[in-house]
């Protein structure tokens, strides 16, 4: 979803049109017909964050943090993620 070039990659790999979806190649996305929708119908609220928490308590979903920044250094966390070499989440603490 990041930048453009990644639906001619997808393409390239030998992905099917119908299995790519972009948010941020939309002359790509015109120009090969793939989607710019959401794919899925998980949308956020309480249920869906509950059961995240459940999957991570248990041990089965791993979400990799990159960096922790106090809410007073927000635009330090923005200029790391400018540098677009952040490999996992940044968060942002209150």
């Amino acid at each position: 979803t990041h930048g453009g070039g990644y639906v001619e990659l997808a393409l390239a790999l030998g992905v099917a049109v119908e299995r790519i979806d972009t948010i941020a190649d939309f002359a790509a996305a015109a120009k090969y017909g793939v989607k710019t929708e959401p794919g899925t119908t998980a949308r956020p609220g309480a249920e869906v964050l509950a059961e995240l928490a459940a999957l991570i308590a248990e041990g089965h979903l791993e979400v990799p943090i990159a960096n922790v920044y106090p809410l007073t250094q927000v635009r330090q966390a923005y200029t790391e993620l400018e540098r677009q070499h952040t490999h996992g989440k940044i968060v942002l603490e209150p």
